[in-house]
């Protein structure tokens, strides 16, 4: 709606121009030297003080847009004022002067406007800015003569120019000094639909009244209504243009911003950079005088922004609060962040000490110069009012006129520490004591699941082998099923006679006799770097190079089996009827991995090389160590061994040869 009546506005003084040169009779003559001498001297004052103001705000930012726009409400009062010199009757008699300094001065002006209506790049604008001198230069000279040859009665312009004379120079000016200034209008609302300033919608208004007035002042006949017409259109066309600038004056406080919203598109980056860098000093400075850091810093900062920006005392008021809001944000975003960067130290696998030191360090820095400290429930004195009473409620305390805050840690209910905060100027606001009870609360999960993680750390590794608690503990994913091929060292033992000993044991002393063992074997085994596959009844499954890599894996497990013979021969002593265990090592490919189901699954080691080593441990004789090929291979002159020849066992089609393992040699 609001388009649709500027339009049409803008169509009415084109429609009255039209009517009043379709109907002769109503273009009435009236004939004033001084009332127009007064309106164009007007007219010109106007536009002077609007050139000035351009150019120094041109001059401050150097851009060259803002610099055009100047000199071409420059040119066109300088015109306009000439032209009001040249009235007949008041300084000078009937003469050209009078009737072409306008249309001169606002064709000159027009090709100005559709110059600074371009998008300069950061060179060329720099170029345009740097010849500003000698632009300025050029248009005095031009002004100053046309003056002595309109004022000083040169030919031609010493002589009245008769309509038949004048019509066609004048179209032409009128036609193309109104497609430059249309065409001006047109670049300018293109930049007003990305960025919309009041300053801009007025250039454009401004623009089009004056090619309107081009027109009017072709087909005006003089001292008519239709004459007088272009004199309102151009007093209204720059009035308008200074009324806007008044009235963003009032709004802002501050002439130094009133035509940002019209400079280059560099120059309002620039600007916005400016502004937000000022902001941020100011918000810094906020921040360290909160803090008690910088007392007299934030007066020096303010006074410098607003030395520089031409602040009133109402404006930098409201810029100190957008600034201790945006150092409130500042300091909530830090700390936010540190929340964030704590919580995923609660899912790193840690030692409670390790994780709280880890997380204490992080808000420490997030939230400096406030003074953090986490005491857990041990370190606690009781009798400390604000400590014990927190430990106590369950509730956080304030001591020490606000600037002390103390909150408890909670773990399932249970008090088990506080976060102590201490400041030094100040009491804590509603935000940042809200900031620290969420700091406590994730400290408390942090050292919940720093507890969690323990004892599932110590409960998986009293179930399955350390190195695969470890793995699933560190990636969760490599409990999927399946597996991959590896060179392996299995490592089979069993206790020969176990069947006779049980049946004539009861099951209390069966349990007994199998503790007492692996009691003695599982450390030797994990002391190897042995991964525990299984127990079943009494034989032990141990797989080496799986899931750790181990380039020694054949020797690793060579050595658990003729320590295992140590340590368990070390616990049967004494006891004649317990079964001894035999050992059975081999090498070679197998699959490792989870097999199972979704429901339930082991850590696996199948293959070849696995069902041959179950075959070796069978040839052992109890207290032996029993080895296959690939073993003796990869052990090469480490190992002493006796040679059981070639023999045969189940599942292998050719007989293979064994070897009894006596020691390893150094």
């Amino acid at each position: 709606m609001r388009p649709a009546l500027w339009v049409l506005h803008l169509a009415l003084p084109m429609l009255a121009l039209w009517l009043l040169i379709g109907r002769p009779s109503s273009d009435v003559r009236w004939e004033h030297h001084h009332a127009h001498f007064g309106l164009v001297v007007a007219t010109a004052v106007v536009n002077v003080g609007l050139g000035l103001l351009i150019i120094r705000a041109a001059s401050r930012r150097h851009d060259a847009r803002l610099f055009l726009v100047a000199l071409g409400f420059l040119v066109a009062a300088g015109f306009l004022g000439l032209h009001a010199l040249a009235t007949p009757g008041v300084f000078l008699e009937k003469n050209a002067g009078f009737q072409v300094a306008t249309p001169v001065g606002l064709f000159l002006a027009a090709v100005l406007a559709a110059a600074s209506s371009i998008e300069y790049g950061d060179k060329s604008a720099a170029t345009l800015f740097r010849l500003r001198v000698p632009l300025l230069g050029l248009a005095g000279a031009v002004l100053l003569g046309w003056a002595v040859w309109s004022l000083g009665g040169f030919a031609p312009l010493d002589r009245p120019i008769t309509p038949e004379e004048s019509e066609g120079p004048l179209l032409v000016t009128a036609y193309a000094g109104a497609a430059l200034y249309g065409g001006a209008a047109i670049r300018y609302y293109l930049v007003y639909r990305r960025r919309p300033a009041v300053m801009l919608i007025s250039i454009i208004t401004a623009f089009v009244i004056l090619a309107e007035a081009m027109f009017s002042v072709a087909y005006g006949r003089s001292w008519r209504a239709s004459w007088w017409e272009w004199h309102v259109l151009m007093t209204v066309a720059f009035a308008y243009v200074a009324y806007s600038a008044y009235v963003q004056y009032r709004r802002e406080g501050s002439p130094l911003g009133l035509f940002h919203g019209v400079a280059l598109s560099r120059t309002v980056e620039q600007i916005r950079q400016d502004h937000a860098a000022a902001l941020d000093e100011l918000a810094t400075a906020m921040r360290r005088h909160a803090e008690g850091q910088q007392d007299r810093e934030l007066a020096r900062v303010a006074a410098g922004i607003a030395k520089r920006f031409d602040l009133t005392e109402r404006q930098l008021e409201v810029l100190e609060r957008g600034a201790d809001a945006l150092a409130l944000e500042q300091t909530q975003r830090r700390r936010l962040g540190a929340l964030v960067r704590v919580g995923r130290q609660a899912m790193v696998i840690s030692k409670e000490d390790d994780l709280l030191t880890r997380a204490m360090a992080i808000c420490a820095e997030a939230f400096a110069p406030d003074r953090l400290a986490l005491r857990l429930v041990s370190e606690v004195d009781l009798d400390e009012p604000l400590a014990g009473a927190a430990l106590r409620s369950l509730e956080a305390a304030e001591g020490d006129e606000g600037r002390r805050y103390v909150v408890p840690l909670d773990v399932k209910g249970h008090a088990a520490g506080i976060l102590e905060a201490t400041r030094d100027h100040g009491a804590f606001s509603e935000s940042d004591r809200s900031l620290l009870r969420s700091l406590a609360s994730q400290l408390s999960i942090v050292l919940e699941n720093a507890r969690l993680y323990h004892q599932l750390d110590g409960l998986f590794r009293t179930y399955m082998s350390p190195d695969v608690a470890t793995a699933l503990l560190a990636d969760p994913d490599q409990a999927g099923l399946g597996g991959s091929e590896r060179e392996v060292s299995v490592l089979m033992a069993d206790l020969r006679g176990f069947t006779p000993f049980a049946e004539m044991s009861t099951p209390e002393q069966v349990v007994a006799m199998l503790n007492a063992y692996y009691g003695a074997i599982v450390p030797v085994i994990l002391d190897e770097g042995g991964t525990l596959v299984q127990f079943v009844g009494d034989a032990v499954m141990a797989v080496f190079n799986a899931p750790t890599r181990q380039p020694d894996h054949a020797r690793r497990a060579a050595r658990a089996g003729l320590r295992m013979q140590e340590a368990t021969a070390q616990v049967a002593a004494g006891r004649a009827e317990w079964p001894r265990f035999r050992v059975g090592v081999n090498s070679g490919p197998a699959l490792v991995g989870n097999v199972g189901s979704v429901e339930f699954r082991n850590f696996a080691c199948i293959g070849d090389t696995t069902n041959l080593a179950a075959r070796l441990e069978g040839l052992a004789e109890p207290g032996q160590v029993v080895i296959g090929p690939t073993t003796r291979l990869l052990l090469d002159e480490l190992a002493d061994v006796t040679s059981l020849g070639p023999v045969t066992v189940k599942g292998k089609r050719d007989p293979l040869e064994a070897f009894v393992l006596r020691r390893l040699r150094s």
